[in-house]
């Protein structure tokens, strides 16, 4: 507890850039309904929808090229500079969406502005983990290094409560004009005042005693060199995020669509329950982060992906057959949980596969190669499987894949994954 007040400056600088990030995300997908009537040509229907869940996936197509230059950024001039540049770009891309003209007030140019806004987004949002994950597990004692890790997934868990109380409250509080003609503007508004807070906090805080140190002694790896030494330890990263990415996205980003246009339920409904299990996952997160720090990242992941493959069939098949507030509370409380588990350990477990001078350019590229590919078109793939196999089960088949995933990244883990082995800067090989 003493370390952490001591870094409490560190921690909360290093994670408001991620609660600026997801909860833009998350708003995104909570309002593609909306977002498809304003950006989209009238009467398109369907189309405008899919069209909408493909700008969102837009963004995370930006992510690894972002996560390259950012990252390699970082690695060279250092993690404050970086985290700067990113929270200024955030801002931005958040206030483009917030203050879009609509399609009908000047046409085709409403639909550029918005996917030009996602695109920044993912370039600035592609350097956030890799450069502020970094920052975090290098300031950490060598004992909790799971602990503070564990915070960069904490921050997303707070930006879907965030994200699910707005949604809450511009459904519950505004009627439906007011919602179509401008509310759906208010939780992108509200972002706008995260930015200049991380912006000033960012700038209080100064680089890491290992990265100065390390710096000191030789550059930035190259990022060639990286790819080459360590493309097994990226390999095994973006599966463990393959398998995360996917469950937090299906169970907390797509599942409202899921339970307002398939399930029929209210539209308050989906986005008190992801709040209230959002809350669940705010306080497991550094319990099970703590937890690898005393027996391990891989037996923590391991596990945790394990009870997930076992409970999402189960628990798709009960909210399918009973579509109420209880069932669809039970399913997200419980995947709260098991989400936290597998987030906990993820952050440090993936800092930890690369060595200090390359490790943002290593984080940074398989976090956002795999979310690109797995995370971002969720839920453009999952309203295509279901309009194509006319089958509701259809989310579970991709939570099913995904964990399997990520199951099998955990099991493949270096021993470096585990704090008993991990050291400071791993050599290069290959």
């Amino acid at each position: 507890m003493q370390e952490l007040l001591k870094y409490r400056h560190v921690i909360f600088a290093s994670t408001i850039g991620n609660v600026l990030e997801w909860y833009d995300f998350i708003a995104f997908g909570y309002l593609m309904g909306v977002i498809s009537r304003h950006f989209f040509p009238a009467g398109a229907g369907m189309s405008a929808t899919l069209l909408t869940a493909a700008t969102f996936g837009v963004s995370f197509v930006a992510r690894p090229l972002g996560g390259i230059l950012l990252g390699v950024y970082a690695d060279r001039v250092g993690r404050k500079a970086a985290l700067m540049l990113v929270i200024v770009m955030m801002t931005v891309a958040t206030a483009l969406i917030g203050f879009a003209p609509t399609y009908a007030q000047v046409g085709a140019v409403a639909t550029v502005i918005v996917v030009l806004a996602r695109i920044l987004q993912g370039i600035s949002a592609g350097g956030e983990f890799g450069s502020a994950t970094a920052m975090l597990v290098e300031y950490a004692p060598a004992h909790q290094k799971g602990l503070f890790g564990s915070f960069q997934m904490f921050a997303q868990a707070v930006a879907g409560v965030l994200a699910s109380l707005a949604g809450v409250l511009i459904t519950e509080g505004l009627t439906p004009t007011q919602l179509e003609s401008w509310g759906w503007r208010l939780p992108f508004l509200f972002g706008l005042l995260i930015g200049p807070i991380g912006l000033y906090m960012r700038a209080r805080v100064a680089e890491p005693e290992l990265f100065r140190t390390t710096q000191e002694r030789e550059p930035g790896l190259p990022f060639g060199q990286l790819l080459c030494g360590y493309w097994r330890e990226i390999v095994i990263a973006s599966g463990l995020v393959a398998g995360t990415t996917i469950m937090q996205f299906v169970f907390n980003i797509y599942m409202p669509t899921y339970a307002v246009q398939y399930l029929q339920m209210p539209p308050a409904t989906p986005f008190m329950v992801i709040a209230v299990s959002g809350v669940v996952r705010i306080l497991a997160c550094p319990a099970f982060g703590a937890l690898s720090d005393r027996v391990g990242r891989k037996s923590v992941l391991a596990w945790g992906f394990v009870f997930s493959l076992l409970a999402v069939w189960p628990c798709f098949a009960c909210l399918k057959a009973s579509p109420t507030l209880v069932t669809l509370l039970t399913i997200e409380l419980l995947f709260g949980v098991l989400g936290a588990a597998v987030l906990g350990p993820l952050s440090t477990a993936l800092a930890e596969m690369f060595p200090v001078r390359g490790r943002s350019s290593g984080l940074s590229v398989s976090y956002n190669l795999s979310t690109t590919i797995f995370g971002g078109f969720t839920p453009l793939i999952v309203t295509w499987l279901i309009i194509a196999t006319g089958d509701r089960m259809a989310p579970a088949y991709y939570v099913i894949f995904g964990v399997v995933l990520g199951l099998a990244a955990a099991l493949a883990l270096p021993g470096g994954a585990s704090p008993r082995h991990a050291t400071p800067d791993a050599p290069l090989r290959g």
